[in-house]
């Protein structure tokens, strides 16, 4: 025989042998897990558009040579690793070595989001491939690895690493 006990909206049923077996209110659950649900989904996918539309500014930024663009989605302290080993750190130095290494290196430059990770609400890792298109039609295949923040209200840059694998 079963006996019911009433309790903020849970009914708690004791079941012979002493065990208890615990229901909720199947509609408040349901609304409440869906709402959750929902909830989560439209943060990821505005999240991960966010990640999407910061990485194209970049692409943009360095394509046109935008000290400006590139000033509002660096974070202060972004460090970058480039291909041949050199580490630019601080904003400063790694927009001087951006623009430098777009003026030595002149051509196209194509990313493409492979995919987008987040380590939490703040921090996403994307990872992208990276292709220059040189003007002497050779081209450059490499991979990079930006990893973001957001900070009041806005996604920015704050590393960046680039690879050149050698079987690409």
């Amino acid at each position: 025989m079963f006996r019911k006990h009433y309790q903020n909206s849970i009914i708690i049923k004791k079941a012979p042998f002493g065990a208890f077996f615990i229901s909720c209110h199947m509609k408040t659950c349901i609304t409440f897990i869906l709402a959750i649900l929902c909830i989560t989904k439209v943060f990821s996918q505005t999240s991960e558009q966010s990640i999407i539309q910061l990485i194209d500014a970049y692409s943009v930024a360095r394509e046109t040579n935008d000290t400006l663009l590139l000033e509002s989605i660096l974070h202060d302290d972004v460090d970058q690793l480039v291909s041949s080993g050199i580490w630019r750190k601080g904003k400063a130095a790694a927009k001087q070595g951006m623009l430098k290494s777009s003026a030595m290196n002149p051509g196209s430059r194509k990313l493409t989001i492979e995919s987008v990770r987040f380590l939490n609400p703040i921090t996403a890792i994307a990872d992208v491939r990276y292709e220059i298109s040189n003007v002497d039609g050779s081209e450059r295949k490499m991979w990079s690895t930006f990893l973001t923040v957001f900070e009041n209200n806005k996604w920015k840059i704050t590393a960046i690493r680039n690879m050149l694998p050698s079987n690409y």
